[in-house]
């Protein structure tokens, strides 16, 4: 499982430090792609190839369109952690998840993944998650009744 919250910067290259808790299940190689609410998610090996075979076979009932598994499969970059534990995080990521070179990321634990968001946009996303989580917004039964 990963959890937890890390801040990190984005080097001139494109590379990421991986916090040290995560690194046991990513190294030696991981995959990274496009994710939900663009981030980028890090999966590891076993678990991105459940990903890919689940999305082939999703189009094969209808389920999943195509275009979208090809979206997914052109969008995924495999790399390797290397001694630092870093990670290159292609351009394409990069840009799809709003992340600028030499600039800070957050890079959270997502229980069965790894993500790494553009602090405002996980900023925005955590903070109306947390709302909800604490009910707010949300029509409940009298509880007198």
């Amino acid at each position: 499982m990963f959890v937890g919250v890390h801040e990190r910067q984005l080097d001139p290259k494109g590379r990421v430090a991986l916090p040290a808790p995560f690194r046991p299940r990513l190294e030696p190689r991981c995959y990274l792609s496009v994710g939900r609410d663009k981030c980028v998610d890090i999966l590891t090996a076993d678990s991105f190839e459940e990903v890919a075979r689940d999305a082939v076979e999703k189009v094969r009932r209808g389920e999943m369109d195509r275009n979208q598994q090809r979206a997914l499969a052109s969008n995924t970059f495999e790399v390797v952690v290397d001694a630092q534990g870093r990670i290159l995080v292609d351009e394409v990521l990069r840009a799809y998840a709003g992340l600028s070179l030499n600039s800070r990321v957050v890079v959270t634990g997502s229980f069965d993944r790894v993500e790494i968001w553009e602090p405002g946009r996980h900023g925005s996303i955590s903070a109306q998650a947390l709302r909800e989580i604490a009910g707010e917004g949300v029509e409940r039964p009298d509880a007198t009744a």
